[in-house]
């Protein structure tokens, strides 16, 4: 069954024109996932009964407007022994601009009517085609919460029609045109009374649930990230949603402020998804960095790594004889992460830059290094999802530059270090953060959009804003995790 939507955040709509967003992730919403939602919602409030229960005898009855006099009227009234809606179809509702620019919602209805009269025992079928259109107004409540209503509900006089499904006799056929006849100018007003107040409802109820999934928060580690919406627009038959991101601690306390102005995003063409989750490179870097905190490593090469602790000792020994020769059976290194990684996002691919202290104690008594070297690492990235998280894993890392930050043995170049000090990073730093990296991140956007799994794409847009998207779509295919940095589809 088709879960509502978790991450339709806002929906204020201001207009047709794509503006360029000022927040850091947009949330882009095709028709398709829409109208299951609406469509889920109108079935919450027994739409489709309603329409059934349409008092049609008692709307052309009571209808002051019929353009026919009392006893002409009265007299086909009483050949009538029931008119009932037998049938009900919403194909897909649109959303669109009036004449005069105001966004506005567009519900189609295809209805059958059973007609049965004392003059025939034959069921008399009348098809029964009328548009709905309601404007879309936004109100705010004394907390200053904007809430998307629906106004003006009316029917669409360019789309109403009924017309006969079946032939009939003269005598039959001239008394079923008259039900037309009447019918048509009563269904307006029936429309009015009946049918604009159970959408209203279903639209309300909708927003209700988007407004409370909109301040859910997701959790990444032991801290939150969560959205507020800073505007929104209708772009062809699409939502667009600016979102202005937050990361928070566990007590609540602002972690991160994210900069607006941070260049903006551009916003790529939804093509056959049912939507599409833009992120900011920035937010991606803080909620890798909260899976990445700061932390400290110390390993007992001999005993753990001894070929790579030889390998340290032999290569030391050409560049610097008096360290190597102080390197006892239970040295030391310890490795510190200075900072949270630098994620650097381009088109299908992640690299990530980390600055790194690496020291190394000649003994496991030793008080103090027997040299500090600063590295810059880097490696490549890939983000996939698997059911509903997000995942992010590291392949490889190297020591791009290394620097000797202190020493207790003399000056001395590291550079013919970095590839005994990169199959160190390899074998400890790397397996301990993709251990942290090893949840993933849980997000119901896949799920309550509906979908089990999704596609993620870095992207750079114009060589300026890096960001990451996800995408849904309605089609379900086997999964496969691509090689380097891709996505899992489904």
């Amino acid at each position: 069954m088709f879960q509502p939507l978790a991450l339709l955040w806002g929906l204020l709509i201001i207009s047709s024109a794509q503006a360029t967003p000022n927040g850091q992730a947009i949330l882009n919403i095709g028709p398709e996932v829409l109208n299951k939602v609406f469509s889920q919602e109108l079935t919450n409030q027994d739409a489709i009964q309603v329409l059934k229960e349409l008092p049609l005898y008692e709307a052309m009855r009571n209808d002051n407007s019929i353009p026919l006099i009392g006893g002409l009227i009265s007299g086909f009234l009483k050949q009538i022994v029931w008119l009932k809606v037998t049938e009900v179809s919403m194909p897909q509702l649109a959303f669109q601009l009036s004449e005069e620019s105001h966004p506005q919602v567009k519900i189609p209805l295809d209805m059958v009517a059973g007609l049965n009269t004392i003059i025939t025992k034959k069921l008399i079928e009348l098809h029964v085609e009328v548009d709905i259109i309601a404007e879309l107004h936004t109100e705010t409540d004394n907390q200053g919460n904007s809430y998307l209503v629906l106004r003006k509900c009316t029917n669409s006089p360019n789309n109403l029609s009924i017309s006969l499904l079946q032939k009939l006799s003269f005598a039959v056929r001239f008394l079923a045109n008259k039900v037309i006849d009447v019918l048509m100018p009563a269904l307006p007003t029936l429309v009015r009374r009946e049918v604009c107040p159970v959408i209203e409802k279903a639209f309300k109820s909708m927003t209700s649930k988007i407004y409370a999934w909109s301040t859910s928060s997701v959790s990444i580690g032991s801290n939150s990230l969560s959205f507020k919406v800073l505007s929104s627009s209708a772009v062809d038959s699409n939502f667009e949603l600016d979102l202005n991101a937050k990361l928070q601690d566990s007590a609540g306390n602002l972690v991160k402020v994210f900069d607006d102005s941070w260049s903006s995003l551009t916003v790529p063409n939804l093509d056959d998804f049912g939507f599409s989750f833009i992120v900011k490179q920035d937010v991606v870097n803080a909620a890798i960095g909260a899976l990445l905190p700061i932390e400290e490593l110390t390993v007992l090469l001999d005993s753990v790594l001894p070929e790579l602790a030889r390998e340290l000792k032999s290569v030391l020994n050409k560049i610097n004889t008096k360290a190597s020769i102080q390197l006892g059976p239970t040295q030391i290194v310890k490795i510190f992460t200075q900072q949270p990684p630098d994620i650097v996002l381009k088109d299908g691919s992640a690299r990530v830059a980390q600055l790194i202290v690496f020291e190394v104690f000649a003994t496991n008594t030793a008080t103090r290094p027997l040299f500090t070297l600063g590295i810059e690492a880097s490696s490549e990235g890939q983000f996939y999802t698997e059911r509903n998280r997000l995942f992010f894993n590291l392949n490889g890392i190297s020591s791009e530059r290394i620097y000797l930050m202190n020493s207790g043995t003399g000056l001395f170049s590291p550079d013919l270090m970095g590839t005994v000090i990169s199959e160190i990073l390899l074998a400890v730093l790397l397996p301990n953060q993709n251990g942290l990296l090893r949840n993933g991140i849980f997000l119901s956007i896949f799920k309550n959009f509906g979908y089990n799994e999704t596609k993620v794409f870095p992207i750079e847009l114009f060589g300026e804003a890096q960001t990451l998207r996800m995408n849904g779509t309605l089609t379900k295919q086997e999964g496969m995790k691509a090689n380097g940095n891709t996505m899992l589809s489904t």
